[in-house]
């Protein structure tokens, strides 16, 4: 088959997985896009002829109060040529019945918040009969399209959220209803999106803080000393000694804070417990006085899980900048992430070591601890499923720091930043021996993230979100940003000039640049910060990225069309579609999975533009298996777009 001008064509179906190994087809769903990369959804001028699709006739409540009548579309991919009312969003009712609106949003439409938390989730079309004779509906929408509030609909686990949107041709009342899967997650985001702040969720052992009790310090002391006894390297022996010295003194600090409630150290200074007031774990939340003695020149706390009973005494050092990034995150007064943490350690125990990290609780406050910190079972994934099942934070709008990648679910591996391992034994100077501490470049990671998901959200999401009206197609949403996508190599991290920073330490970092620069292949550029601490970022806009394909060079005025139109084609075809990056001198490749199968690949100087090459690939991929596959079936293609004037797209069957 000759290719088809000016529209490429990717034929998607629930069963495409099957179809591109030569299964049947079952009710494909066809989408068109131009070469170009633009989505074809704008409503035409003559459009208002065409025949409309018969809309649905459903009378509107809020709470008891009768508001007016009006015709709701659903999109046609619904089958519903065996009974009308099957797969309705509503069920067989034909009431819409809102229980409440959300919140005033202060700068973020709700079409832009629902597009980034739960992204091409239109159910229906809703659009009201008539002005005149329901002038209450008209204030509702008035109200809601003016205050940026959405009206909710609540039915099982999901919520349905009543859109209010412009219309080139109504002169009507008209929503979109868009569904999103977890209760309360709106709310959450929305705050977020309009403080322009993201969630990080943080390791404790080994990443933040490492910890030894009495039992602890014998086994490892048993350990290394069998391994000194049958090491024949002198070298390896002098480092395991040097190693084995470290635990033994340390141990002896814990036991004599066991012992006697104090330490001895060098100088023969001697130093008591303080005892400090905390909160029990219990649901009563008890105040308790736990004893506790802070080196802080040392970085180093020794406490007791239970005050009552000394064997729960540790020895806990604290990693080297942790103060560089606690204070990043809520510098100025205003928190850039909302903190978590998330372990396979015991609770009372996880409670204390983040009691250490965050004394003043300004990264969580006391009422936040008990949702905020979550343990998970020894040998169990973690998962930001699990950390935000209260409905706190969407995945998407999440990062991950953790020394350990495989112990995360597999979907959740993309956002985490991995960080050496905190080992203050075996390696006490790899913290120092680097220019940049580990914790601040973890710092630099999560400045970039913020500000690449924001200039994202920003220049792209909320520009367009403007621009799309009633009329036109769900297809016509902008890609929203995700954490994954900013996620930068260390080595780029590492010469990053994080927020915040300015005067002498900017002089000093740029000299210090210059000094061993000039022959790096990728360098990072200087960025100006704004007074109201708007995020500054080292990456361009996706907007205005041209790109190279295989039919040569185009500018492309919305490449991440690519990254949706795929995403959508998974979502109808139940299947998941998966991005894997890696990096390989200063190169970034990602692949495209497609149900765990690989359809795509991409290489660029930055993982946007090897993401965005690696999606259109695949979509071309997409596109040819199926064409060779459906052209000596179907007989060829339809000439045009089957499209209703409510904006859906139309089943075309072969």
């Amino acid at each position: 088959m000759g290719r088809i001008n000016p529209y490429n064509v990717i034929l998607a179906s629930y069963n495409l997985r099957h179809g591109l190994t030569g299964g049947a087809f079952f009710n494909p769903i066809i989408i068109f896009f131009p070469v170009s990369g633009q989505v074809i959804g704008e409503r035409r001028s003559n459009e208002k002829s065409m025949n409309r699709m018969a809309g649905i006739s459903t009378k509107v409540y809020h709470g008891e109060t009768y508001l007016g009548e009006a015709e709701m579309f659903v999109p046609p991919w619904k089958d519903q040529t065996q009974n009308p009312n099957q797969n309705l969003p509503l069920g067989n009712s034909r009431e819409i019945r809102i229980s409440h609106l959300s919140p005033h949003s202060e700068r973020c439409p709700p079409l832009a918040i629902l597009q980034t938390i739960s992204p091409f989730s239109v159910r229906f079309k809703l659009q009201a009969k008539s002005i005149t004779t329901h002038p209450l509906l008209h204030r509702f929408y008035l109200s809601c399209f003016q205050e940026f509030k959405s009206a909710v609909l609540t039915g099982g686990d999901e919520e349905l959220h009543l859109v209010a949107m412009p219309s080139k041709v109504e002169k009507v009342s008209c929503f979109w209803c868009c569904s999103l899967q977890q209760r309360g997650l709106y709310t959450s985001c929305m705050s977020m999106l309009n403080l322009r702040c993201l969630s990080i969720v943080f390791d404790l052992d080994e990443t933040l803080i490492v910890a030894n009790t009495m039992k602890s310090f014998d086994d490892k002391i048993d350990v290394l000393s069998r391994k000194i006894d049958a090491e024949v390297d002198s070298l390896r022996v002098s480092g395991m000694s040097a190693e084995l010295k470290r635990y033994v003194e340390d141990k002896n600090l814990l036991k004599q804070f066991v012992d006697s409630d104090a330490v001895v150290l060098e100088g023969s200074k001697v130093l008591t417990v303080q005892h400090e007031e905390v909160l029990s774990a219990t649901q009563d939340q008890q105040r308790i006085l736990r004893p506790v003695i802070r080196l802080p020149d040392k970085n180093v706390v020794l406490t007791r899980i239970n005050p009552e009973i000394r064997d729960t005494s540790v020895f806990v050092r604290l990693r080297p900048a942790w103060e560089d990034l606690r204070s990043y995150l809520t510098a100025k007064g205003r928190k850039r992430f909302e903190v978590y943490v998330c372990t396979m350690a015991e609770r009372d125990y996880a409670l204390e070591m983040w009691r250490l990290l965050d004394p003043e609780l300004r990264l969580i406050s006391s009422k936040q601890l008990g949702d905020r910190v979550v343990c998970v079972k020894p040998g169990a994934k973690k998962s930001l499923q699990t950390v935000f099942q209260e409905g706190g934070c969407h995945p998407k709008m999440a990062m991950v720091i953790d020394d350990r990648l495989q112990v995360w679910d597999e979907k959740d591996q993309p956002r985490v930043h991995v960080v050496p391992p905190f080992a203050p034994y075996y390696a006490p100077q790899a913290e120092t021996a680097s220019a940049v501490p580990v914790l601040c470049v973890a710092r630099n990671v999560a400045c970039n993230v913020r500000g690449g998901f924001f200039r994202e959200f920003d220049e792209n999401l909320m520009r367009k979100i403007f621009e799309v009206y009633y009329e036109n197609d769900v297809m016509d949403l902008p890609y929203s940003p995700d954490v994954s996508d900013y996620l930068l190599s260390e080595e780029y991290n590492k010469d990053a000039i994080p927020e915040g920073i300015n005067g002498a330490e900017v002089d000093r970092r740029m000299n210090g640049l210059a000094n061993y620069g000039d022959d790096r292949q990728m360098q990072p550029t200087t960025a100006s910060f704004s007074p109201d601490d708007e995020v500054a970022t080292n990456r361009a806009s996706t907007g205005n990225r041209n790109t190279q394909s295989e039919g040569g060079s185009h500018a492309s005025a919305a490449p991440s069309v690519y990254i949706a139109v795929l995403q959508e084609i998974g979502r109808r075809c139940e299947a998941k579609v998966d991005f894997r990056s890696t990096v390989k001198n200063l190169q970034f490749s990602v692949e495209v999975l497609f149900s765990s199968e690989k359809v795509g690949i991409g290489m660029g100087k930055t993982r946007e533009e090897a993401q965005l090459q690696a999606a259109e690939n695949a979509l071309r991929n997409l596109a040819s298996s199926y064409l060779s596959f459906v052209g000596p079936i179907s007989g060829g293609l339809p000439n045009d777009l089957n499209k209703s004037s409510n904006g859906f797209l139309e089943d075309t069957t072969s």
